[in-house]
Formats: C-alpha cells, sequence, structure tokens
C-alpha cells in the first residue's frame, strides 16, 4: 500500500515539476496547485498505519489524528492560495490579453522604458506653462529684454 502512495506522489510530483516549467501562467499555477496535492499525499503517507478508530478501546494500535488535521488545514490553505493567485492571473490577462510569461516579461520591459518618456499631456502642459512664464517675463521686464 505504502509503495502504491509512493508512486503516486511521485508521479503527481514529476507532473508538478513539468507544469511548473511551461510558458503558460495557467500551467504553472496548476503546478503549483499540483506540488500542494502532492506534499498533502506525502505527508498522509507518512502518517499511514492500519490502526483502529481513537474512540475505540486503547489497546488496540491507533492512528494519528494530528497527521490529518495538519493536511486538511493545508488543503484549506491551498485552495485559499490557488484562489487568490487565479485572481491574480484573470487581472494580469485582463490588462495585458495574454497569459504567456515571456509576452508579460516583454511587455514589463516595454512599460518600463516608457515610463521614462513624458505622456503627451504632460509635454503639453509643460508648454502651457513655458508659454505662461514668457508672457509674464515680456509683460514685466521690459528693459532686460532691449
Amino acid at each position: 500500500m505504502t509503495l502504491i502512495v509512493s508512486l503516486c506522489v511521485a508521479v503527481i510530483f514529476g507532473s508538478a515539476a513539468y507544469l511548473m516549467l511551461k510558458r503558460d501562467l495557467i500551467r504553472v499555477i496548476t503546478g503549483m496547485i499540483l506540488l500542494g496535492n502532492a506534499a498533502n499525499l506525502f505527508i498522509m503517507a507518512a502518517g499511514l498505519r492500519h490502526g483502529r478508530a481513537p474512540f475505540v478501546d486503547s489497546e488496540f494500535e491507533t492512528s494519528d489524528p494530528l497527521v490529518q488535521a495538519m493536511t486538511l488545514t493545508a488543503i484549506v490553505i491551498s485552495f485559499g492560495v490557488a484562489t487568490l493567485v487565479l485572481s491574480v492571473v484573470y487581472r494580469v490577462y485582463d490588462s495585458h490579453h495574454s497569459v504567456d510569461l515571456r509576452r508579460l516579461g516583454s511587455a514589463e520591459a516595454v512599460q518600463a522604458s516608457l515610463d521614462d518618456q513624458p505622456t503627451a499631456q504632460e509635454i503639453k502642459v509643460e508648454e502651457a506653462e513655458l508659454r505662461e512664464a514668457e508672457d509674464q517675463d515680456v509683460g514685466t521686464t521690459p528693459e532686460v529684454r532691449a
């Protein structure tokens, strides 16, 4: 029984590693979720004992309920993290129209270079301020201009 569970953990872990190496953001997230599931299955397999339920007489060997409680807690936490990460992926797709990691990386590089350049509205505001400053200079000090 332990050998079968160990093989399942190995297959799930290998699948998770394969998916996490892909370029698609959804596959990377799926790989992370599978990695968490493989870890949970490994923890459950480590605490796997053939025993009776804890409410039966104490003369029999019982399985440890702490392992099951910790695994259940890990499942709930991983579900919350998966929900949060998938909502972030949705926002990324909504803003960039892609979940390809290479495209997102190049989009951020282009955005960083565009952030250094002023926008059209900033240029118009600066030109208006310069014209206003020139008009004030011309009106107040005519002798300096001569």
